[in-house]
């Protein structure tokens, strides 16, 4: 179990627990019926409350999500730890790894990762992916390890991607075209003004006239966004089978999370990660930089300001 304790200040004195839960705390309507439940889900100074119990200045109340495993495949071993406490995992996901688990893939996702090591370390906690990455793409991943956590960051964390598109590029420019799912029994996308509204905005980094290395932020987080996108102007991402061709340096398409900027759902702190680039991508990506002196280096940095050494 995970057990936050919040203290009260002048702004809710007289005011309802639940106006304090939904509002300051940002927990969810459903977690909120979840605590209702527990004898200790909710407390105001150690003793048993109800939502509608009054507030007063100096007040501690103290919230505790109960516990919702996942099943661990002993088996595997966890990616590379970027960011690691009581509410968030950051981890640097391999290619080919999916996320969840599904009728294709029992016991060998991210998923039967993260509930491996929290067994190991002996925390508590359920895993529930903060923005997710395809199967085939490689990089950060935010677990969130309770669901006021999940809730928090939904939507907030910055991403910078780094991506190997198939047509040369130069500057940078942005991509405002609807993205649409024609059958709804495939994963597959396309442009259509029939779609939802995505934006894509990228730099291009170093091209060799033929592949271009691309720095690339969202606005938006459809599903195959950035790939839908290059594909739709003729440049898919290199060894992207979807929706271009293969390549036989890669079994996957060409695209990494390389960084991931948030607040701390708890501490309200900034976290920074950087994800190293997997093996297979990294002289692909090295080839294409413009100026390898002064290009920035993906290195694994994880820190609570953006500038620092690696925290674990």
């Amino acid at each position: 179990m995970r057990r936050i304790d919040f203290s009260i200040d002048a702004r809710f004195d007289g005011k309802k627990l639940y106006s304090f839960l939904k509002g300051e705390a940002k927990l969810s309507s459903k977690l909120i019926r979840s605590l209702k439940q527990s004898e200790d889900g909710l407390l105001i100074n150690g003793v048993h409350a109800r939502t509608v119990d009054l507030l007063h200045t100096g007040d501690v109340v103290s919230v505790t999500i109960p516990d919702d495993a996942h099943p661990a495949n002993p088996g595997l071993s966890l990616p590379e730890i970027l960011w690691a406490d009581d509410d968030l995992l950051v981890v640097n996901k391999p290619a080919l790894m999916p996320i969840h688990e599904s009728h294709n893939h029992q016991g060998d996702t991210l998923q039967n990762c993260v509930a491996l090591w929290l067994q190991q370390q002996g925390k508590a906690g359920a895993f529930r992916a903060v923005g997710r990455l395809d199967k085939g793409t490689s990089g950060a991943v935010i677990c969130a390890l309770n669901p006021h956590a999940a809730a928090r960051l939904s939507g907030k964390p910055e991403k910078t991607y780094l991506a190997v598109a198939t047509k040369p590029f130069e500057g940078s420019g942005t991509i405002d075209a609807p993205i649409w799912r024609p059958d709804p029994m495939k994963t597959l996308r396309t442009v259509d003004p029939r779609g939802d509204a995505a934006v894509t905005h990228w730099t291009a980094l170093g091209t060799d006239g033929q592949n271009t290395l691309l720095e690339i932020r969202l606005e938006t987080g459809r599903t195959h966004q950035i790939r839908v996108h290059f594909a739709s102007l003729g440049a898919p991402l290199l060894g992207d089978t979807m929706y271009g061709t293969p390549d036989e340096r890669l079994g996957h398409q060409a695209l990494h999370c390389a960084s991931v900027r948030f607040r701390h759902p708890v501490t309200g702190r900034e976290i920074f990660c950087e994800a190293p680039l997997p093996p297979e991508l990294r002289p692909i990506v090295d080839a294409l930089r413009l100026d390898k002196t002064q290009t920035k280096e993906y290195n694994g940095n994880a820190d609570q300001t953006g500038k620092g050494e690696p925290v674990p």
